[in-house]
């Protein structure tokens, strides 16, 4: 029972091929992925704020990606560790996971902000109607569309200098990281051609 355990919560997790382009993907996908949680990710808040304890071990050639987090909703990355890294790759790699984890911090706290805040709108607005938050079948009461639109839009306008902070940070974040991306690449190339060079000129040196 525990290996086949261990074998599905190692199945949740996928490598991705770190093409050239995969690793910009990555980071425009996860921007994405930034949400609020539903109602039924509210209930379970207090059991799933820890991420999983298995983790694979870092490849030399693939990102690992795993499940959403039930409430940042984003998936967690253990980014690739090069053979013979250079120093600006590890630079590169810090920042990506640096801001991953930052992401992630942000994300789970505002969401279980947002799940309590909502939680506590609703009985309020029930208790308000002389309601209680279950019914006498012990079926959970709601509000509709129209009364739950006003907690929403109150929900943003308390946060729209948090938000606004964050979308500035994470645009910087990426745009750093864009460039490093950059400077890596043209390197490898740089590095490549001269490895090239260096080794028509051996072919042709006289013996």
């Amino acid at each position: 029972m525990a290996a086949r355990t261990a074998a599905a919560r190692r199945s949740t997790w996928r490598s991705v091929s770190n093409s050239l382009l995969a690793p910009l993907r990555q980071n425009l996908l996860s921007t994405r992925s930034c949400r609020l949680c539903s109602s039924k990710q509210a209930i379970q808040q207090d059991k799933s704020s820890k991420r999983s304890t298995f983790r694979p071990d870092p490849s030399s050639t693939h990102d690992w990606i795993g499940p959403p987090h039930p409430l940042s909703n984003l998936r967690p990355i253990i980014y690739h560790i090069p053979e013979n890294e250079s120093e600006l790759e590890r630079r590169l790699r810090n920042l990506r996971q640096e801001t991953e984890d930052w992401n992630h911090d942000f994300w789970t706290k505002q969401n279980a902000s947002f799940s309590k805040e909502k939680e506590d709108f609703i009985i309020s607005q029930l208790k308000a109607k002389g309601l209680t938050l279950r019914d006498k079948d012990g079926r959970r009461r709601s509000l509709n569309s129209e009364e739950m639109a006003v907690f929403y839009k109150s929900f943003l306008d308390r946060n729209r200098i948090r938000h606004a902070s964050y979308n500035k940070d994470w645009y910087q974040r990426n745009f750093t990281i864009t460039l490093l991306m950059a400077r890596v690449v043209l390197g490898n190339m740089w590095r490549a051609f001269t490895e090239r060079q260096s080794r028509k000129k051996d072919g042709a040196a006289p013996t």
